[in-house]
């Protein structure tokens, strides 16, 4: 046999042994009737932390890339002027505390002042009763008594008008307190810096951003299916995402959302063969739980391929059995 038919031969063999290597691939990627799939990407929804009133920019604690957990602080704005504020604004809680006390005091006094006139204008009746007294004393005693009464009564009146404006004061002192505690921003959710939008010194309006959070508790995946497979898709059936960042395995989730809506098509469609070609957007959730347990592997942007059950009585093909999960858990619709 001549070196040329040895070379042919070794071709075929290679070209053949190629073909039947794809082949064995496509057959093991193969997806069983019962279960589609869509191209896609890894997604989160974005949030803003913003200042909720004009104030300079005093530290910025995070950076892009950083991971924040809920309730921890990522950014400081100068709050100088509220703190000035709020000390005023304590003073006149004191002032008008101490307003009430001097009120109190008077009432009391006067009260003491209604008792002996009370008394006296007794013994003066007493008197001018039994003809030892003059009349005149007793009318003396009689209007001094009314006097006292009506100064009383002023006296209650002060009191409350100044417990209301201690009210007042302490309700001012709460709302600066409020707004100091506001300039604290903190993030909401378990997430990662996206953008840094403002630098220390800047001054943000009231709703400007100072960040731009990935938020990792709602992770997903959003594909399209034709009208036909949408139509057998439920709401809470399994799913599984692959992405090209980690060949071999897949990670377990499950359909949140079936638009009820097609996209990319006329909102009226006659023909059959048109509405054949309706797409509409399904989302394949990531338990909160998965996430949580890689959060230093979570990257969104990254393409992928999801899978979704049509029929739950369907196993998945052994190529999405090795799923990515906590340890001990299960994906929870």
């Amino acid at each position: 046999m001549s070196k040329y038919v040895m070379w042919i031969v070794a071709a075929v063999v290679a070209i053949g042994g190629y073909f039947g290597y794809q082949h064995w691939l496509a057959m093991q990627s193969a997806l069983p009737k019962g279960i589609a799939s869509g191209n896609g990407r890894v997604e989160a929804k974005l949030v803003d932390i913003a200042a909720k009133e004009a104030l300079r920019v005093k530290q910025i604690l995070v950076d892009e890339g950083d991971l924040v957990k809920p309730g921890q602080v990522v950014v400081r704005m100068d709050t100088s002027t509220l703190e000035a504020q709020l000390a005023e604004a304590k003073l006149n809680v004191v002032a008008n505390q101490e307003k009430e006390a001097i009120s109190k005091a008077t009432i009391a006094r006067r009260q003491a002042e209604i008792e002996l006139a009370k008394v006296e204008v007794k013994r003066s009746t007493a008197l001018v009763r039994e003809r030892a007294g003059s009349q005149r004393e007793l009318d003396v005693r009689r209007t001094a008594l009314q006097t006292t009464t009506a100064g009383l009564a002023e006296e209650q009146a002060k009191l409350r008008t100044t417990q209301e404006e201690v009210k007042v004061a302490a309700a001012n002192v709460a709302t600066i307190q409020t707004r100091i505690d506001d300039a604290t921003l903190k993030s909401p959710i378990t997430g990662r810096v996206l953008y840094r939008l403002a630098e220390v010194g800047e001054v943000l309006g009231a709703g400007g951003k100072a960040l731009t959070l990935v938020n990792l508790n709602d992770v997903y995946m959003e594909i399209f299916l034709p009208s036909e497979q949408a139509a057998m898709l439920k709401t809470g059936a399994e799913a599984r995402l692959t992405i090209d960042a980690l060949p071999g395995r897949a990670i377990a989730g499950y359909v949140s959302f079936v638009s009820p809506e097609a996209q990319f098509t006329p909102k009226q469609v006659e023909t059959k063969s048109e509405r054949e070609k309706l797409m509409f957007r399904v989302k394949i959730r990531v338990p909160e739980r998965t996430v949580e347990a890689h959060l230093d592997r979570v990257k969104t942007g990254v393409r992928g391929v999801g899978y979704v059950k049509l029929d739950d009585s369907v196993e998945w093909p052994a190529f999405l059995k090795d799923v990515v999960e906590p340890r001990g858990t299960e994906p929870q619709p």
